[in-house]
C-alpha cells in the first residue's frame, strides 16, 4: 500500500487527533510538535510559547482511500482558521492554524483551498492558516497519544 504523510495544527491536538482517527483511509495518527527551533521539545517547553512549535497531528494516510484535499476539508471544518494563535480558550502560538506540507502538491492544494475559502467568504473573516514546509516532527509524550480515546471520549468538551 502506498501511503503519504500529512501534518496539521488546529489548536489543542487531542480533539484534532480524535477527528482524524475516524476518517477511513487514515492509517495512523500521532500528536506532537512541529515548526519550532528547540530540539526535542517537551509539552512544558512548547506551552511557554518560546519554542515556536505548534501542537500538531501527524498522520499517515492511503491516498487511494482519502485524498489530501478531503483531509483539508476536514481540517478546515474542525477549527476556526480565522483566528491567529487561538482556538477556543487556548491562546498562544502553539495553537496556531497551520498546514505543514510534505510535497509541492500538498502546498499547492492547501494554498488553493485557502484561496477558495476566502473567495467564497466561507468563514466571514479571512482564513489566516499558515502553509509551511514540514520540518522536524517531535512526538509528544505518551500520555498525549490517543488522549481522548483512552478516556472513552470522542471529542473535547470545551
Amino acid at each position: 500500500m502506498n501511503t503519504e504523510k500529512a501534518t496539521f495544527g488546529a489548536g489543542c491536538f487531542w480533539g484534532v487527533e480524535a477527528k482524524f482517527m475516524r476518517i477511513p483511509g487514515v492509517k495512523e495518527t500521532s500528536v506532537g510538535y512541529m515548526g519550532g527551533k528547540t530540539l526535542k521539545p517537551t509539552y512544558e517547553d512548547v506551552c511557554t510559547g518560546s519554542t515556536g512549535h505548534a501542537e500538531v497531528v501527524h498522520l499517515t494516510f492511503d491516498p487511494t482511500a482519502v485524498s489530501f484535499d478531503q483531509l483539508l476539508d476536514v481540517f478546515f471544518k474542525l477549527h476556526d482558521p480565522t483566528t491567529i494563535d487561538r482556538q477556543g480558550p487556548d491562546v498562544g502560538t502553539q495553537y496556531r492554524s497551520v498546514v505543514f506540507y510534505h510535497s509541492p502538491d500538498q502546498k499547492k492544494l492547501a494554498t488553493k483551498k485557502i484561496d477558495e475559502l476566502n473567495n467564497l467568504g466561507s468563514f466571514g473573516n479571512q482564513v489566516v492558516t499558515k502553509v509551511t514546509a514540514a520540518g522536524d516532527y517531535w512526538t509528544a509524550e505518551e500520555y498525549h497519544q490517543k488522549y481522548l480515546s483512552k478516556r472513552g471520549q470522542s471529542d473535547c468538551r470545551i
